[in-house]
């Protein structure tokens, strides 16, 4: 199957890296917002990751120019009935991301394939909100979208080979590497990752060191790139935390099980680099 235009719901980090990424690789891109405010944000966010590309020698002026004339934004989910592709990047929570895709459905003519950016969720549970579930599909983007080279495909108990191999033929033609994982919650990369960052929460919230020296010690001694502290500053404490619960829901398991802190901080609204403060302060 032929993608040709792609809509994108949610104008977020991450939807608005999804929907810059597309762009560039050549696609018409409607993406989606659910305020005028939310929208011009995403919309100065991709402007801002262009400008940085060309600045940096990493995209012409001439083709950065071309992917932002691609992109249109909207208020309205009915203005991406006629994409062949729809990716939905909401909120990590499986009422809101249900909600989304049940709409889409009616929507959306029957050729077209939807796909979740969850991290965590259960894609055979999204799919049976709609009417097609065979062309559900997981495609998880990894944040900043336009730099992570990496796409994680979930295939749903009802999702179709031809669906599969179109998404991955999809995501390749975006530069990025695929890696298939099965319906199983957290997938490969937050099954492993999220125990981990939740302990560091953890080993601070008990006193085992400093912020700054957890992060040190992990970086240095397990040559991350970045301490585990700082790694959930960027992916944002809420969203973390979301994904925490949803794993510990299903596995009734303690290391998936949110710490204190964590729940605390979110509550709190600190969370992270978007709201300007988290584990550290961010901003003026």
């Amino acid at each position: 199957m032929a993608m040709q235009r792609v809509g994108v719901v949610g104008c977020g980090l991450m939807g608005s890296g999804i929907a810059e990424v597309c762009a560039r690789a050549g696609y018409q891109v409607v993406v989606r917002e659910v305020s005028q405010e939310l929208l011009q944000r995403g919309l100065e966010r991709i402007e801002a990751s262009l400008r940085r590309a060309v600045e940096r020698g990493k995209l012409e002026a001439e083709r950065a120019k071309q992917a932002r004339e691609a992109i249109q934004g909207t208020l309205l989910l009915r203005d991406l009935a006629d994409s062949d592709l729809v990716i939905e990047a909401v909120i990590e929570q499986m009422a809101e991301k249900r909600a989304v895709l049940r709409e889409l459905d009616g929507l959306c003519p029957g050729h077209t394939i939807f796909a979740s950016n969850t991290s965590s969720l259960s894609i055979t549970e999204l799919a049976s909100a709609t009417q097609r579930p065979d062309r559900v599909v997981g495609m998880h983007f990894f944040n900043p979208v336009p730099v992570m080279a990496l796409v994680e495909l979930v295939r749903g108990l009802l999702t179709s080979e031809e669906t599969l191999q179109t998404a991955r033929a999809f995501a390749e033609s975006l530069g990025k590497t695929v890696v298939v994982a099965k319906d199983y919650p957290g997938f490969i990369v937050n099954l492993l990752l999220v125990p981990f960052l939740l302990d560091a929460v953890r080993a601070l919230e008990m006193g085992l060191a400093t912020r700054e020296d957890i992060d040190r010690a992990v970086t240095l001694g397990l040559n991350h790139p970045m301490g585990p502290l700082t790694l959930l500053d960027f992916v944002g404490l809420d969203t973390t935390y979301y994904i925490a619960e949803a794993m510990y829901a299903e596995f009734k398991d303690s290391r998936y099980a949110p710490p204190p802190l964590l729940r605390k901080m979110v509550q709190a609204g600190h969370l992270g680099r978007k709201s300007g403060r988290g584990f550290y302060t961010y901003g003026g």
